[in-house]
This record gives structure tokens, C-alpha cells and sequence, in this order.
């Protein structure tokens, strides 16, 4: 894959989720992506945890976080 088409290259999980909090805030993003780690005490901590052992929660994210940027 080209680099430079993938809209996520360099950027890291926690870029991500720092980007997406700042911008939905944790309710906002519980209600789009219905996982634990985003509705019930949510942290970047916890969050980056449970994305990184699951990949489906994490593909989701990374596509909320494509459709955000190109707002």
C-alpha cells in the first residue's frame, strides 16, 4: 500500500483518540461506537487497551477518525 494514500500513516492510536475526544467528547463517541471502554469510565488509557487487542473496535475508530478529517 502507497503511503501517502493512507490517511493514517504516521499517525498513532492515541493521536486518534486524543484527536476524536477533543472533537465527539467520550458521550459523543459511546453513542457512535457502542464499546465499554468509550461509555462506562472511559480513559485514553483503557481505551487504547482494549483497541489494540481487538480490531474490529479499532477499525471502527480509525474509520470515525478518517470521516472527522474530512470534515
Amino acid at each position: 500500500m502507497n503511503n501517502d494514500k493512507n490517511p493514517l500513516h504516521g499517525i498513532t492510536l492515541a493521536d486518534i483518540l486524543d484527536s476524536l475526544v477533543a472533537q465527539y467528547g467520550w458521550e459523543e463517541m459511546g453513542a457512535r461506537i457502542n464499546i465499554r471502554c468509550f461509555n462506562h469510565d472511559p480513559s485514553i488509557k483503557s481505551s487504547l487497551k482494549f483497541l489494540r487487542r481487538t480490531p474490529w473496535a479499532r477499525e471502527k475508530v480509525e474509520q470515525l477518525y478518517i470521516r472527522s478529517q474530512r470534515k
